[in-house]
């Protein structure tokens, strides 16, 4: 399937802001946010785009011939591997998977697709799912899936994975599948029981949220004053962070302490919980749950 990316026009059309600027793509993914933030620039604007996913990354390479765009094989976590100051017109995240991450079986990401448990976004490092299911302790399971997963039914999904690898190793993305789909037991679901559980697995094993938090704090230094950044978000984990990150640097006090009204506030809020339209979500059911959240540094 081709991947398709989500609110492109709203997200180009805050991001660029001066057509001379200096860009970041944080996820080049199939590089569709890239391609329209080089159409938009002029001749002196440049655009680097960065990708944690080697495959996204080769992709890139080949995509895009432009002497306006570099690309590098880099996470969130390591933008300041190649800014080092305020120099940022813009910065983009689409967070989440790539499109590309589901429709190919090898990757271990679908329930849907038979294949070796894996789920890194980046191969080249890290640890696959398949090894640590198969070692981690029943409690910390239960933890990961409740924490990032939301899972009601955690408790039980763990004691069942380690029961059924008592028995045998699991190896393919429908084992597991099957595993976790047993505790739900002839009821009809709207989605498959399965996806919040391999949600909560592919967030712990990319270690997202703190990839995240750290591509902020290291984003937010290299924009330049009155630089945006645009953040696109797919569950609320994400969201619910990038809110945080960017409330006022002092949000409550002890009564002890008197408040300081003259806090310097570091970034604005100018466009929150955009979402996509009917129309896009009819065109790309991917894009539901996607929320566009767009910050001003002051």
């Amino acid at each position: 399937m081709l991947h398709i990316p989500v609110l492109l026009e709203e997200s180009i059309e805050f991001l660029i802001h001066d057509i001379d600027g200096v860009y970041l793509d944080c996820t080049f993914g199939r590089g569709g946010h890239s391609q329209a933030i080089l159409n938009k620039l002029s001749k002196f604007g440049s655009l680097t785009s960065i990708d944690k996913d080697l495959d996204a990354y080769n992709y890139g390479k080949n995509l895009i011939d432009d002497e306006r765009h570099s690309i590098h094989h880099k996470s969130f976590s390591e933008i300041d591997d190649i800014f080092t100051k305020e120099s940022i017109s813009g910065i983009l995240f689409d967070l989440g998977t790539c499109s590309t991450h589901f429709d190919d079986a090898t990757r271990g990401f679908s329930f849907n697709k038979d294949a070796e448990l894996d789920m890194r976004f980046d191969q080249s490092k890290g640890i696959k799912l398949r090894d640590w299911i198969n070692n981690a302790e029943e409690e910390i399971i239960s933890e990961i899936l409740f924490k990032y997963g939301n899972e009601k039914k955690s408790r039980k999904i763990a004691n069942q994975i380690i029961q059924s690898r008592s028995k045998a190793e699991i190896k393919t993305t429908l084992e597991l599948a099957s595993i976790i789909q047993s505790v739900f037991p002839d009821k009809k679901f709207k989605i498959n029981p399965a996806t919040k559980s391999f949600q909560a697995f592919r967030i712990f094993i990319n270690d997202e949220l703190k990839e995240l938090q750290d591509g902020l704090i290291k984003a937010s230094k290299i924009l330049n004053k009155g630089g945006l950044i645009v953040i696109i978000s797919f569950h609320s984990l994400e969201d619910r962070l990038v809110k945080n990150f960017f409330k006022d640097e002092i949000v409550s006090y002890p009564k002890d302490i008197p408040v300081n009204n003259n806090v310097t506030k570091t970034f604005n809020c100018i466009a929150k919980k955009i979402k996509p339209s009917q129309e896009e979500i009819a065109k790309n059911p991917r894009s539901r749950s996607a929320v566009m959240r767009v910050f001003q540094k002051l």
